[in-house]
């Protein structure tokens, strides 16, 4: 059922999403005036699935199942005709609860050039851990993702906060904080 105020659409009733839902997604589109979109991100990679392992394994999210009806992701390319050759240029991770973005990883041909533009903050702490808790799970969680096959850059802690900067596996910036 839509959820109105004063008359007007403002989201949806996820307990009852029912026909006047569909009704008014087929007239106006998928997103309700308010309503956020949901999005993944994208990496480019020389490697998809070498850095989507590393991911799996750093935000404890699984490597993308392939489709239903489909036990692995070499059936499904044969069903859809991707050629062999083609076969590696993707690779996607998921949240296996389903609330965190999906990261897609796709095969580019030139390498990692500058510094990212965009990052993760990947977040072990809750902002008002206390500083020395802080450290100290930073520390654990950088040295985990160092055995997992990133690299420490840089530590800072200013007045902002304290945050330890990295890179996976293939070089992309991430921080951990």
């Amino acid at each position: 059922m839509l959820v109105q105020l004063n008359g007007r659409i403002v989201g949806v009733d996820r307990l009852e999403v029912g026909l006047d839902c569909r009704a008014y997604v087929d007239v106006h589109g998928p997103n309700l005036p308010g309503m956020a979109h949901g999005f993944q991100v994208t990496f480019d990679a020389a490697d998809p699935m070498a850095v989507a392992e590393f991911w799996a394994g750093a935000l404890g999210y699984i490597v993308q199942p392939p489709p239903e009806g489909f036990e692995t992701w070499e059936e499904f390319a044969d069903s859809v005709g991707i050629p062999e050759e083609d076969r590696d240029n993707l690779a996607a991770v998921i949240d296996p609860d389903g609330s965190g973005p999906r990261l897609l990883f796709q095969k580019v041909p030139e390498g990692k050039t500058v510094k990212n533009r965009v990052h993760l903050d990947v977040n072990v702490t809750e902002r008002d851990t206390a500083d020395e808790d802080r450290r100290t799970a930073v520390d654990a969680e950088v040295e985990r993702l160092i055995a997992l096959g990133a690299t420490r850059l840089d530590d800072f802690d200013d007045q902002t906060g304290m945050w330890t900067v990295m890179q996976d596996v293939e070089g992309n910036e991430f921080c951990v904080q």
